[in-house]
């Protein structure tokens, strides 16, 4: 067959048009790709809600594709396995307890798990702001272009209405902080305060799960950005806590969307 530019073009602009106006209200906006919103996505897609995640960079998947120090292997407990099973990812048992899997292929096979399951994703697309109505509750979120905001191009953002929104951000926990700076009096967590703290694996792997929670109304905070939103402290390339906090954030939000 011949190929015509013209309509390679247009197939491109007019579906993407179509599913982006589809998105613009929606009951669950991830922000963030990492692990915790790759694992939330495919649950809440599964469960039949109408879900996006919303990227600011090209590739999805967070810190996970270098996994440690760039030898692409990451460290599962035990306890997080059956998320690993879910998603068909490949592991062995390094010691009683501690399970090692590809990188690569983890992340390949979470990204294809939340699409497949029917999740839209939005990748090289960031968080600009929240919009609150009353009581100051989370309703939507405001978004750029992500190369606008690297550039910080004087450009005007756009709006997607949503029920929930889950900021897996990781380290930075842009949505809480923004919150924290936008919102008069606003206190996210106990201490209202944010960071997370030094390097402890076991307590911080424990705590990302604890530490997932409707931190804000409207807002659920998961995976590494939990910690931070907590102050609780990092874990390096063992990513059970991860898995985990995204499978809890899915059922948080399920539960929370049968009253709204």
């Amino acid at each position: 067959m011949e190929l015509d530019e013209v309509i390679i073009t247009r197939a491109i602009f007019e579906e993407y048009s179509k599913t982006f106006l589809d998105y613009t209200d929606i009951d669950v906006a991830l922000v963030g790709g990492g692990p915790a919103n790759l694992v939330a996505a495919k649950y809440l897609a599964e469960a039949g809600a109408k879900v996006a995640i919303y990227e600011q960079k090209l590739s999805l998947g967070g810190g996970m594709w270098a996994g440690g120090m760039m030898f692409p292997r990451i460290v599962v407990q035990e306890e997080a396995c059956h998320v690993l099973d879910d998603f068909g990812i490949r592991y062995k048992e390094y010691e009683p307890g501690y399970y090692v899997a590809n990188s690569v292929e983890s992340v390949g096979k979470l990204i294809a798990g939340a699409t497949s399951a029917g999740a839209e994703v939005f990748n090289l697309v960031s968080f600009e702001d929240v919009m609150i109505r009353e009581n100051d509750r989370v309703i939507g979120i405001v978004i750029n272009w992500g190369p606008v905001t690297t550039q910080r191009l004087h450009v005007d953002p756009l709006m997607i209405r949503t029920k929930l929104v889950i900021d897996g951000t990781g380290h930075d926990a842009v949505v809480c902080n923004t919150i924290l700076r936008k919102i008069p009096n606003a206190k996210i967590g106990e201490l209202g305060m944010l960071g997370e703290k030094p390097m402890w694996s076991e307590v911080g792997e424990r705590l990302a799960v604890d530490a997932t929670q409707e931190i804000y109304p409207g807002l659920i905070v998961a995976g590494m950005a939990a910690n931070a939103a907590t102050r609780a402290p990092r874990m390096g390339p063992v990513f059970g806590g991860m898995l985990l906090s995204g499978e809890k954030a899915a059922k948080l939000a399920l539960d929370r969307l049968k009253g709204l």
